[in-house]
């Protein structure tokens, strides 16, 4: 059975070093791209598919974010407080999970970027996850037709959506788009303290039950302020 969320975790607490100088003075997420900051495009997203609370982590110049997001009533926006910590993206998720509740949640990088297609992708990402086969659901981007990105990708995808990662000196055609829907089941037993994320993606891996769902539209990596004007304009595009 489908299972909707009404919860999620935007990560929001990275430094932003490639982004400097624009992040000297603000913390990336409040970067403004075509008109608004990076973190209100990924909230928007996320009141747009129903999504009533958001639980957003913050430590680099917090308060910017913190002031920023009282302002919003949809989704609710909970902080999860970390200046005093340094947990990685996978830390991140075990602190806030008393606060996301028992069932599946959606997960965004609070710098991710896209233009929808024909339909919404987290309403897409809502009608694919199945939890009886799957830990985690990552929105694919296509390397080829994504903006800002020059990497090797991330996984090759099988026909049924089955996520394998890139070996060493390998490329592969999809790379994560920064969205994603998590079973809380998964973090049982995770680590404790600072770990990278990507130790949970490969245990859903080595199970089987790491899926993904290929982007329909155009993603932006937004990395670097060379690339905040390439989003610009894609998005000034697309509204054309």
């Amino acid at each position: 059975m489908p299972v909707t969320p009404t919860k999620a975790m935007v990560l929001a607490a990275g430094l932003g070093l490639r982004m400097r100088p624009l992040t000297e003075r603000m913390p990336k997420p409040m970067v403004p791209v075509a008109g608004k900051p990076l973190l209100d495009h990924v909230l928007d997203r996320l009141a747009d598919a129903g999504i009533s609370e958001a639980v957003v982590n913050v430590r680099y110049l917090p308060d910017q974010i913190i002031d920023h997001v009282a302002r919003r009533s949809r989704p609710r926006v909970i902080i999860s407080d970390e200046r005093d910590e340094v947990l990685g993206t996978g830390g991140a998720v075990v602190k806030a999970l008393p606060l996301l509740g028992d069932a599946p949640f959606f997960h965004l990088n609070a710098d991710t970027m896209w233009i929808d297609g024909a339909r919404p992708n987290l309403t897409r990402m809502t009608e694919a996850f199945d939890p009886a086969r799957m830990d985690i659901l990552l929105l694919m981007a296509p390397t080829a037709s994504s903006i800002g990105y020059g990497g090797s990708g991330d996984y090759a995808m099988l026909p049924d959506g089955a996520l394998r990662r890139r070996k060493e000196n390998q490329v592969v055609p999809f790379v994560y788009a920064g969205a994603a829907i998590m079973s809380p089941a998964l973090f049982a037993g995770a680590p404790s303290g600072e770990f990278s994320l990507t130790t949970m993606f490969d245990r859903a891996n080595e199970r089987e039950r790491l899926f993904g769902l290929r982007l329909d539209g155009v993603w932006m990596h937004v990395g670097t302020p060379d690339a905040v004007q390439a989003a610009e304009q894609a998005v000034l595009v697309s509204v054309a």
